[in-house]
């Protein structure tokens, strides 16, 4: 499934992630939820998803037509069928579902610094989610050419915390000149991170904002279920044709 442009709608900004249920817990078809989820393939076309708090869903009806790919990040909104069943803790009907930018951390190095880039955006929130590390952000956009957007480990810092891993969100706006303010939403995998050692890492989060740099501290633990922290789902506008 490819989508070029799409405004992530929903009926109320204050809609909270999860399931909006029946209180006599039916599972009504009229009642639907909207979360962060990842992808898992399970064969030709057939795919369960995973949430950020562990529970595992299989897809048992379908809206739509979906071709999955390993580790895709997804909004995704659907219906619960019934309760545990068969090692998932949902069966669910898919709504519909939209693709995340879901990209890996990379390595900035002398050669690459120049196409990675350092222009400024502005957050709206930043967090881990599962595996990843989710970012909402803004920033200005002319039209002429899709802006890149990376979060990098930079070899190049000549400071870097002690007790944490150093890593920078990096946007490259290619000289626009544009001051129309867009959203977006990107997902970066953060397993490559994880240690034999422990169950968790301290991460520092560096972003230039339009004021000043800004400092995230946060924790990636893997050893559990993710903890979610956010209560209302953040609302970008999704769209290929703007960044990468």
């Amino acid at each position: 499934m490819k989508r070029t442009i799409l405004t992530f709608v929903l009926v109320s900004a204050g809609i909270m992630l999860g399931m909006v249920s029946c209180d006599d817990n039916s599972h009504s078809l009229g009642s639907f939820g909207i979360d962060i989820a990842t992808v898992i393939p399970e064969g030709e076309n057939a795919y369960s998803l995973q949430l950020d708090n562990g529970k595992r869903l299989w897809p048992a009806a379908s809206a739509i037509r979906y071709s999955p790919t390993y580790n895709q990040r997804v909004f995704l909104n659907y219906t619960i069928l019934s309760d545990a069943r068969n090692g998932y803790d949902h069966y669910i009907k898919v709504n519909d579902i939209w693709n995340i930018l879901t990209k890996d951390i990379i390595i900035l190095n002398a050669e690459n610094a120049d196409s990675i880039g350092n222009d400024p955006i502005k957050p709206n929130a930043v967090w881990v989610g599962g595996d990843f590390l989710n970012v909402s952000f803004m920033f200005n956009y002319g039209g002429v050419r899709p802006h890149a957007i990376n979060l990098v480990k930079n070899t190049l810092a000549t400071e870097s915390p002690e007790d944490a891993i150093d890593l920078e969100f990096r946007h490259n706006s290619y000289q626009s000149t544009g001051t129309n303010l867009y959203e977006g939403f990107v997902c970066f995998n953060l397993k490559p991170l994880q240690s034999s050692a422990a169950d968790s890492v301290k991460l520092s989060v560096k972003v230039k904002d339009w004021k000043g740099e800004i400092t995230y501290d946060l924790v990636y633990r893997y050893d559990q279920a993710s903890v979610n922290t956010r209560t209302e789902m953040p609302i970008p506008v999704i769209s290929s044709n703007e960044y990468y």
